[in-house]
């Protein structure tokens, strides 16, 4: 069973000695649809609206804050408000967040190159260095570590939860979850 949640950010508990946390809020999501386990299920987030989502809200009988359309495996049968009784009785989670996104980043940064010597007359600095071969083969091997887009993918972490409050829809899991605060993902069951 998915769920889409929302991270609020981190905490820890007060109980000695203490345990990092994270604080997820549980979004309301409304299924749409059900075939074989699999549904569509709508969701609240920020005004995108469009004519191809006003027929969805239509065919559906949703309102109008429901703008948002995924597909996930869920426990409900038929349509109507999402069931998140299985997550009181849930013991380990796995949590799926986009990284925080650090856009170009060279190789010291992003594969923790370690630079050239700091010493006096050299030009060498935070630079990758060589990154192919000799005369055989001639040519960077695929794979090879060098600069580019750094962060904004999507990780997957297995959390064991706290405590989780159906009233509030506040979950707590312990340890960190990738992304920054306000942050969509999704949390799924795994024990």
């Amino acid at each position: 069973m998915e769920f889409i949640v929302e991270k609020i950010g981190m905490s820890r508990t007060i109980t000695v000695p203490a345990t990092p946390v994270t604080l997820l809020k549980v979004l309301d999501t409304k299924v749409c649809d059900v075939a074989e386990g699999v549904a569509l299920v709508s969701y609240a987030s920020g005004k995108k609206f469009n004519k191809a989502i006003e027929g969805q809200q239509k065919k559906y009988g949703l309102s109008k804050e429901f703008n948002r359309f995924a597909t996930m495996n869920v426990a409900n049968a038929e349509a109507g408000d999402l069931d998140v009784s299985g997550l009181s009785e849930a013991k380990v989670l796995k949590t799926t967040f986009k990284t925080k996104g650090r856009g170009f980043q060279g190789g010291v940064k992003r594969w923790n190159f370690a630079g050239g010597r700091a010493s006096h007359g050299h030009r060498m600095g935070r630079r990758t260095g060589s990154i192919g071969n000799c005369e055989w083969p001639g040519r960077v091997m695929p794979g090879k570590k060098m600069p580019g887009q750094y962060g904004n993918t999507n990780v997957t972490v297995k959390n064991e939860v706290v405590s989780f409050d159906a009233e509030t829809g506040i979950l707590v899991v312990k340890g960190s979850v990738s992304g920054s605060n306000g942050r969509l993902g999704r949390v799924r069951i795994a024990k």
